[in-house]
């Protein structure tokens, strides 16, 4: 790497959104076939540092900014993200661009088809070539076996698991002729943890050939141990440009929050719990790439209960067959009350409540403000937020009011970050997004919360502050919850019982003082020691 010659350099960057400064005064440069860690909390100013360098139109749209990019010492000025490809910058982004009713391998060569000609050519010209689907499949497979994953090129995008559609995501951009930086939006966040080793791998295996690439992610044990070298940024501004050579996990937080944060396991001594409040006997779910096969599980009222697991062995399918949002079946119990599987709105006015892992394209009115999201199901299903015009039971206007005063409580009790309950949900970093769906779950003030993945995309400090929400509302509330996530830590932070599924079933149920090996073995599917092994009561 020749730090005199940058491949790219960002000098002097500087934006606003409404007069809000997100950057301010940002510089720094990246090498060829370096890996640059940019790490900081939701709302930092990553995601809009790269929007700037990609040529996002939201950037035009919003006013620009000041400062400039330089490629090979050049100033350029993206006008579109077409331009930032033609320059051989790609990027995946945080949020899933891919068409579902296509396959993996035509997801890969989107635009870039392979054709050969027709006899209609002569005639009509190029436009008349056809597909050639064996040469896809062939480029295809082999970005793929650049990832060193194990993707089916044939399967379809709407059949595949999140950690598939982010490998595909990868192997597109990886696929582009000339492509020569590399940008990464938090590509780990939706794997596991053995997904997540193949990953850094092939990002690895990338820099050698000489691709640079720029790595955000919020878990920083994995930025240390690829990138060469890490920028910090704290409130828009850049604090730390430092070797990633013995910097540790703690330095980092530290820099990012500006103090120090260190996860503990929260006091769960003599923790006493009513009686049986969930029960699900032989449920099954037929979820694309997360299967559920006979889970038979039993949660006490009270409890703050945990499910874990490898991706795509069908932990994602139970709160989402539960909650009605895929086809379920067997027997499902809320308090000794049938739960009418496959009835989302019925599911919700027996009083449970679900924050989705797919934030955007089921949590969020991404269109409209954060005053409408939160309030959006307390109106829907309980009739709240709602007046009487002139004492009509049947004509009925919003209550803007209050509205705006139950967004404003949960943006200061789960310090989401943004300019007003008024601006809307699409324009917050992904994280904030997160803590929309969570305080919008929380308005209804459920008797028992499914919460799946609800701190993917979220960095160090504000996991920890969703953490102990789930924990206040458990413990003042007495609110059931049922946490689904691929971070094992997390899940023995703050649960009282932990299941593993593996191949659509429970493997076993330990308690968060068990050791990591008995976890491993029951994800592995081998089982635990007869030491650890919980009895499910």
């Amino acid at each position: 790497m020749d730090e005199d010659c940058p491949l790219l350099s960002l000098e002097h960057i500087t934006k606003d959104f409404d007069g809000t400064v997100v950057l301010s005064d940002v510089s720094f440069k990246l090498c060829k076939g370096e890996i640059l860690g940019l790490v900081g909390e939701n709302g930092a100013g990553k995601t809009t540092l790269m929007r700037i360098l990609f040529g996002m139109p939201v950037i035009a749209e919003t006013g620009g900014f000041q400062g400039r990019c330089c490629i090979d010492g050049e100033s350029v000025d993206f006008k579109s993200p077409f331009d930032a490809l033609d320059a051989g910058i790609g990027m995946v982004h945080q949020e899933f661009s891919l068409i579902s009713a296509f396959t993996t391998a035509e997801n890969i060569l989107l635009n870039r088809e392979c054709t050969h000609p027709s006899f209609l050519n002569e005639v009509f010209g190029d436009r008349m070539s056809v597909l050639d689907r064996d040469a896809i499949r062939e480029r295809a497979e082999r970005s793929i076996e650049k990832l060193g994953v194990k993707l089916d090129p044939d399967m379809l995008v709407s059949e595949m698991p999140v950690g598939h559609k982010q490998f595909t995501e990868i192997a597109r951009e990886i696929n582009r002729d000339g492509i020569r930086v590399l940008v990464l939006d938090e590509p780990t966040a939706v794997l596991t943890e053995s997904e997540a080793e193949v990953l850094l791998s092939g990002m690895r295996s990338l820099a050698d050939q000489g691709i640079s690439i720029i790595f955000i992610s919020h878990r920083l044990h994995e930025v240390l141990e690829v990138a060469d070298r890490i920028v910090v940024l704290r409130d828009g501004k850049l604090v730390k440009d430092v070797s990633a050579k013995g910097v540790t996990v703690k330095e980092v937080s530290a820099w990012m929050v500006g103090r120090d944060v260190e996860a503990k396991r929260a006091s769960g001594a003599h923790r006493e719990f009513g009686p049986e409040f969930l029960r699900l006997d032989k449920l099954w779910v037929d979820m694309p790439g997360e299967r559920v096969n006979e889970v038979s599980i039993s949660v006490r009222k009270g409890e703050i209960f945990g499910i874990g697991g490898l991706a795509g062995q069908g932990k994602l399918g139970i709160p989402n067959g539960v909650m009605g949002l895929q086809l379920a079946g067997g027997e499902a119990l809320l308090d000794g009350q049938a739960i009418p599987l496959n009835d989302p709105r019925a599911a919700l006015s027996m009083g449970m409540a679900f924050v989705s892992e797919d934030r955007r394209g089921v949590g969020l009115l991404l269109d409209e403000s954060l005053d409408w999201n939160i309030a959006f199901t307390a109106m829907q299903i309980q009739d709240r937020y709602l007046k009487p015009f002139l004492g009509s039971r049947f004509l009925r206007f919003r209550d803007d009011r209050g509205m705006r005063e139950l967004a404003q409580e949960y943006v200061d009790a789960l310090e989401i970050k943004c300019t007003g309950v008024r601006q809307r949900a699409k324009e917050l970093s992904g994280g904030n997004q997160q803590k929309v769906c969570l305080a919008k779950a929380f308005a209804i003030k459920p008797k028992l919360l499914f919460v799946s993945e609800p701190t993917r995309g979220i960095d160090v400090g504000a996991k920890r502050l969703v953490l102990d929400a789930l924990l206040k509302y458990n413990r003042e509330n007495g609110m059931t919850i049922v946490m689904i996530s691929s971070e094992l830590e997390e899940l023995r932070s703050i649960c009282d019982r932990i299941a593993i599924v593996d191949e659509g079933r429970v493997a076993g149920i330990l308690p968060p003082e068990a050791h990591l090996e008995d976890f491993g073995l029951l994800m592995s599917g081998r089982g635990a020691t007869e030491e650890a092994r919980v009895a499910n009561a």
